[in-house]
């Protein structure tokens, strides 16, 4: 599997997150390193989860309109003139 990276802003925006959710939600301080550090953790060992999980979603949706576009040509389909 290709390597999941992200944009220099994405990350610093991601790294800004973690962060402040740590001041929030757990009254603690994160420095930048460390949020790196935690971010790409969750990069490399969770992410995968939520990219593969990304991708039955959309296949999911594309077999959906696949059907759909089935049903949309069989209801094209002509009778042959009976002779």
């Amino acid at each position: 599997m290709k390597k999941i990276t992200f944009a220099k802003e994405d990350k610093a925006a991601m790294i800004a997150h973690l962060q402040r959710y740590f001041a929030d939600e757990l009254d603690q301080t994160l420095g930048a390193l460390p949020a790196e550090f935690l971010l790409d953790f969750f990069t490399s060992e969770i992410g995968p989860y939520y990219y593969n999980q990304g991708l039955r979603d959309a296949h999911a949706a594309l077999m959906s309109k696949m059907e759909d576009f089935g049903e949309a040509i069989y209801l094209l389909e002509k009778e042959p003139a009976k002779s």
